[in-house]
């Protein structure tokens, strides 16, 4: 049964902005409302791997951007350490299955564009001294390392501090991630990469074109790094009526990316953002868009962790064999973070 092999399989979601959520709240409230409001729903999806990104909303840039990135990093150490029964911050493969061998759903600690950082690469190592094991240089727009996918146009490759800043994550063991980076950014990191990179949370551009998609030149060149592409599941980056998505698009999305990439090379990077925003925006959250596009659009039952074994499921009824799956859901992920998280050169 599809239920039996979520809960036996590796379960890992690259891409979860609970810490906005967490960190929103007193910090001695933090470890609490996480194990009130976001423990029974990992542990009730199946979630064993969690990614947590740190991503800075717009009220705090750009002069709040590094006080608000160490602060949603202590929300991290702060939650773990409050939990110690139930999550571990994890900074290597190693302590990853010394954790889920321990029954405990490991955790690690991403950044979202290297919010505050500016071109100041030299605080990468830092940053990596506190935990940060996977980070993207870009979100939407420009910054002093690269351009975003929403500047596409510009056609503009990494800055030369976003160049340095490849070069000292491949050194320290922080594993780069592509999603959000422009297309010419995009090609510029697959030229230069020489360890594996990571998309946390793109879809395929061949069934949605969209900017923050992945063509399949990209997808192909992913999976020649060794990395792994995480599908998104907001329904505006599955197909353009968002308002009809099913987990039918879903699921295809993650058969172009196969067919492409490889089956080694495909993963989950849910995006759940609706209750993180309702928590954050209440009067606003039912209408609430980014850059034209409704991101609170989800796929019915699907739009938070609890709904991750319907995920599990469907694979299963679209004829993936249970090794696939498991390599679909959690296993590709994983084997990644065993090789290249923390391990540096």
């Amino acid at each position: 049964m599809a239920a039996d092999l979520h809960r036996d399989a590796v379960v890992a979601d690259a891409h979860n902005d609970l810490l906005m959520a967490v960190s929103a709240r007193p910090p001695d409230q933090w470890a609490a409302f996480f194990r009130e409001r976001w423990l029974p729903q990992l542990t009730g999806g199946g979630v064993d791997l969690q990614v947590l990104p740190v991503f800075i909303d717009d009220q705090y840039r750009p002069e709040g951007s590094l006080r608000q990135t160490l602060r949603m990093i202590e929300c991290a150490h702060t939650l773990a350490e409050g939990n110690p029964d139930a999550v571990r911050l994890c900074l290597d493969g190693p302590q990853i299955d010394r954790a889920l061998a321990d029954g405990r759903i490991a955790l690690v600690l991403a950044l979202e564009s290297m919010p505050g950082l500016d071109d100041s690469v030299e605080l990468i190592p830092t940053l990596h001294r506190l935990g940060v094991r996977v980070a993207s240089i870009a979100h939407w727009g420009r910054t002093p390392l690269a351009d975003g996918s929403g500047q596409d146009a510009t056609g503009s490759r990494l800055t030369s501090a976003g160049v340095e800043a490849l070069a000292a994550m491949e050194r320290l063991g922080i594993l780069f991630d592509l999603s959000h980076l422009g297309a010419s950014g995009v090609g510029h990191v697959l030229e230069l990469a020489t360890r594996p990179v990571l998309a946390t949370h793109s879809s395929a551009r061949a069934l949605r074109d969209h900017h923050r998609n992945l063509t399949d030149d990209q997808l192909r060149g992913v999976a020649a790094t060794g990395g792994v592409v995480c599908v998104n599941f907001l329904a505006a980056f599955l197909t353009e009526d968002a308002a009809s998505v099913t987990i039918d698009h879903l699921v295809d999305h993650i058969e172009h990316v196969v067919a492409v990439a490889g089956i080694d090379h495909v993963g989950l990077g849910p995006d759940f953002i609706r209750e993180v925003m309702a928590d954050l925006t209440p009067p606003c959250c039912e209408a609430y868009s980014f850059s034209g596009l409704d991101v609170l659009a989800a796929i019915p039952d699907l739009d938070g962790p609890l709904g991750l074994p319907l995920v599990t499921e469907a694979l299963a009824k679209h004829g993936f064999a249970e090794e696939e799956i498991r390599k679909i859901v959690g296993g590709n992920l994983h084997r990644l973070f065993q090789a290249e998280l923390g391990v540096g050169r």
